[in-house]
């Protein structure tokens, strides 16, 4: 059984396993529309997680383009003309900083 609160179109806005004051009524776990809204907050909650690890992935890749361009396995030309001058503008921007040698946390040193 769960403790449910709906806005004044009668949409679940709250969802709990304890009551709570704001409830206005119950549903069981089986109620098609808690199932609907129970699904709703995990995408939600699954999107956010891919957004904050959005910029992460980013050095990732970052960092692996350059090392397989390093190695000669790939060459930047091979790549298209926008994800180049994307590329350019990074690397132009990582070298003003110095390189990134001293923005990579001592935790951070095995990721790659």
């Amino acid at each position: 059984m769960f403790y449910v609160q709906r806005d004044a179109e009668g949409q679940l806005v709250r969802v709990e396993a304890q009551a709570y004051p704001e409830a206005t009524e119950t549903l069981p776990a089986e109620h098609p529309e808690l199932k609907d809204w129970l699904a709703n907050k995990k995408l939600a909650s699954n999107l956010k997680r891919l957004r904050q690890s959005d910029p992460e992935m980013i050095r990732v890749l970052d960092d692996l383009i350059q090392a397989l361009t390093d190695k000669g396995v790939i060459r930047v030309t091979d790549l298209p003309i926008a994800a180049q001058a994307k590329l350019m503008d990074r690397t132009q921007a990582r070298e003003a900083l110095g390189g990134l040698s001293h923005l990579i946390d001592e935790d951070e040193s095995g990721l790659i």
